[in-house]
């Protein structure tokens, strides 16, 4: 008799871990979900269009680390832009193509880029240096 009172409060017992894991289960997917959607909140879409000059990311760089080299690489102009984020550039200087994710680009920032506040005034800070006579 006290095998049986034996098995069902083992039972009980795992029935109640069982629940447990569960809820630790629901808990984390829950805070995962979270995460993704703060992280994702974060983020900001690049949007590209044909004949954009942009940077590309060199991805070699952490394999084979530089410290003064820098990580963006040429100077790029895009020829197409897929819907999957795919975009393809075009180097000016010898022609190559190739296809990259959106997320190796950076736009290129020319002196002429559209403005959208023309009246906004350009501050010059001068810093004054005192001088020191010796006698």
């Amino acid at each position: 008799m006290k095998y049986d009172d034996a098995g069902n409060e083992r039972k009980l017992k795992l029935c109640e871990l069982e629940k447990l894991r569960e809820e630790a289960y629901q808990c984390a997917s829950k805070y995962k979900d979270d995460m993704n959607r703060a992280h994702d909140a974060k983020l900001n879409p690049k949007e590209f269009e044909v004949g954009q000059k942009v940077w590309l990311y060199n991805s070699r760089l952490k394999y084979f680390p530089d410290k003064l080299k820098s990580k963006w690489m040429g100077l790029y102009v895009i020829t197409r832009v897929g819907k999957l984020g795919d975009v393809t550039i075009e180097d000016p200087k010898d022609g190559s193509k190739q296809t990259v994710n959106g997320h190796r680009l950076k736009p290129f920032l020319d002196g002429n880029h559209d403005k959208k506040d023309e009246n906004v005034e350009l501050v010059n800070f001068v810093v004054s240096v005192p001088t020191y006579e010796v006698n």
